[in-house]
């Protein structure tokens, strides 16, 4: 339930209880502050609740943005502010604060900052209408913004653009604000809104245009985020089914589907963003479902090239392997530098580099940002060659086009990247060396190792642990590659692995070249299963495999959404009944090695596969549908 407490002096013929109502608020009106007090107290602590000035006029979409996203515990504009259930103690002092008059010190500031934003000597919004002089005739909701603000609690102030938000003093200032207000389509700026402001080309020209009208649509209908997540992994489960009949026509029709499937991939988010409908629930399906999505369609091309004779598992895992590897080089990079602050050098900031001074440059000519935005292969892009290779040509000739294109992006991401983290002088946070520790994924064995040797490996230059991290993986799928798969060698191989993946992890994770570390595991993980299960030559071997990596992926991915939610890791008790990666890979060894029938390996990859996936989605489920889980939604435009 939401309730708005209408403050200050009424306003004949004002829209603004129905426009409160038509949010869903219940309107009750506060002849003063200290009946606003009374008002409070009697509503539900469950409830949000608004404070809201009569005189207040700005768009309906201004509201909506102060009054009704669910991301913020206290948000406010100019005139109106909003507290959800964690944020209402806080409020309660903050108003009970300004009614008692011990807050003017506090808002006294905040006039002063309103006066010169708005350069007239009236406090009020950057470029909006002109309101008050002092803090004592500051709108209500205003000073007990600036009070919670004073007492640690933060207050979100959405960026509003062109929409208004403002507490006219008088009839000509009334007049002057809607004006204002009747001067711009809050509309066209709510559906503007509504589309990423950074995305690809192809999403940004071809697709967002006319997905914006059809999430407005969405909303019309009373259709939530998802409902549209759903059915887009819904038509993409069906792309992959016609895509594994492997004829002509099936072939055409996954194209078709896959494309429509990624509309309303994008649909979702928009509706999200138009509606303000952010939810713990949409964010695990949002960050979950794009992956389940186009790995099943890798599947469904599969199964569909063995009906007309050609195996492509192979090529198929590959393509799954090489994608997650390079979504990990981001993950890892991006949390690694997230938060980090520049090194000094006699007192002063070094600031910069050569690689993103050269970027800037780029930057400046316009076609650059889209060329470098493409050959990145970003979803868009990428969906859209899957899309019309599949209905083109054959699923073999899908994945070599989409193996070329993601080692390209991949190659020319990560020498950009670690370019960067080479030259660019900076200090890694305690964060940012725990979210790499998480994201590596470590298990018991490798743990015990590290405490093992934490000590010596403390004492080793920078760089060392990340080569080691590189010389065991390489031996590991060395060994898988070469190596006869039923001997003691393979095991052999996995133990190296197992000891050099707990000597990386032994130290703090704040050199520059660290957030290497966990895109390694997961290369040489996954690398293991596909060089095992395609020099196997089993039958079912392939597609056994290519379920146990997604179910890892799936792991993996969670752990990644937790950790930029700010939820942190899943559970330690997760990942140890889960084996960590090196205690996967020394397992599948295991059970290579001392397999006699080499038909076995295929049911044994399946049983680990389904164990892992049921393991993995149930904490995964439990977390995402409790209470304490975050909602992740990237935002949209600036209104």
């Amino acid at each position: 339930m939401s309730t708005a407490i209408l403050t200050g002096t009424p306003v004949p013929g004002s829209p603004l209880e129905g426009d409160l109502r038509s949010l869903g608020f219940d309107v009750r009106t506060a002849p003063d502050a200290t009946a606003a007090v009374g008002l409070l107290a009697a509503v539900p602590p469950a409830d949000r609740v608004a404070l809201v000035d009569q005189r207040f006029v700005g768009h309906l979409h201004t509201l909506r943005l102060a009054l009704t996203d669910p991301r913020f515990p206290a948000a406010a504009v100019t005139g109106a502010l909003t507290a959800q259930p964690e944020a209402r103690a806080a409020l309660s002092v903050a108003l009970a604060t300004v009614t008692n008059g011990t807050a003017a010190s506090r808002t006294d500031e905040k006039a002063d900052a309103a006066v010169r934003n708005g350069g007239t000597g009236l406090a009020t919004e950057p470029g909006r209408p002109a309101t008050h002089t002092a803090a004592a005739e500051l709108p209500l909701a205003d000073r007990v913004s600036a009070a919670l603000d004073a007492d640690g609690t933060a207050v979100q102030h959405p960026e509003l653009g062109s929409l208004v938000a403002a507490v006219p003093d008088g009839p000509a200032a009334r007049e002057e604000a809607l004006a204002a207000v009747a001067a711009v389509d809050d509309e066209a700026v709510r559906l503007r809104s509504a589309v990423k402001a950074r995305d690809g080309f192809f999403t940004t020209f071809c697709i967002s245009p006319y997905s914006r009208y059809l999430a407005r649509w969405c909303a019309r209908r009373g259709l939530t985020p998802n409902q549209v997540t759903t059915a887009s992994l819904l038509t993409a489960l069906v792309a992959a089914g016609c895509a594994a009949t492997g004829t002509r026509g099936g072939y055409v029709a996954a194209g078709l589907l896959l494309l429509f499937s990624f509309v309303l991939d994008c649909t979702d988010g928009q509706l999200a963003r138009y509606s303000l409908q952010y939810s713990t629930m949409g964010a695990w399906l949002d960050a979950t479902f794009d992956r389940a999505k186009e790995y099943a369609y890798y599947a469904g091309l599969a199964l569909g090239a063995a009906r007309g004779g050609d195996d492509v598992w192979a090529l198929a895992l590959a393509a799954m392997v090489l994608q997650s590897v390079r979504h990990f080089v981001d993950f890892s990079f991006n949390e690694a530098n997230a938060d980090s602050t520049a090194a000094t050098v006699n007192g002063k900031a070094v600031v910069g580099t050569p690689t993103t001074a050269l970027s800037s440059r780029l930057d400046s000519v316009g076609w650059t940002v889209w060329v470098r935005r493409m050959i990145v292969l970003p979803i868009g892009e990428r969906w859209a060659m899957i899309a019309v290779l599949t209905a083109l040509t054959t699923p073999r000739i899908v994945f070599y086009a989409l193996l070329a294109g993601c080692a390209f992006a991949a190659c020319y991401t990560t020498a950009g990247r670690v370019l960067r983290s080479v030259t660019r002088k900076a200090v890694r946070t305690d964060r940012a060396a725990q979210a790499l520790a998480d994201l590596a994924d470590t298990g018991p064995l490798a743990e015990l190792v590290a405490r093992l040797v934490r000590r010596p490996v403390r004492a080793l230059p920078g760089v060392l642990p990340l080569l080691v991290a590189l010389a065991g993986g390489a031996a590991a799928v060395g060994v898988a590659a070469f190596g006869p798969l039923d001997s003691p060698l393979l095991i052999l191989g996995a133990l190296v692995y197992v000891v050099t993946s707990g000597i990386a992890v032994a130290h703090r994770m704040g050199g520059p070249l660290d957030w290497l570390v966990p895109p390694v595991f997961r290369a040489t993980e996954y690398g293991f299963l596909l060089v095992l299960a395609a020099r196997a030559d089993v039958p079912g071997a392939l597609p056994a495999a290519f379920g146990l990596v997604a179910a890892v992926a799936y792991h993996h991915y969670d752990t990644v959404y937790r950790i930029r939610g700010g939820a942190g890791a899943p559970p330690r008790g997760l990942v140890r009944a889960l084996g960590g990666h090196e205690g996967r890979t020394l397992l599948v060894a295991v059970l290579a090695a001392v397999t006699t029938a080499e038909s076995d390996l295929a049911p044994e990859l399946t049983v680990i596969a389904v164990l892992v996936a049921v393991i993995a989605l149930a904490e995964s489920i439990r977390f995402w549908v409790s209470s304490g889980a975050p909602a992740v939604h990237d935002e949209g435009e600036t209104a």
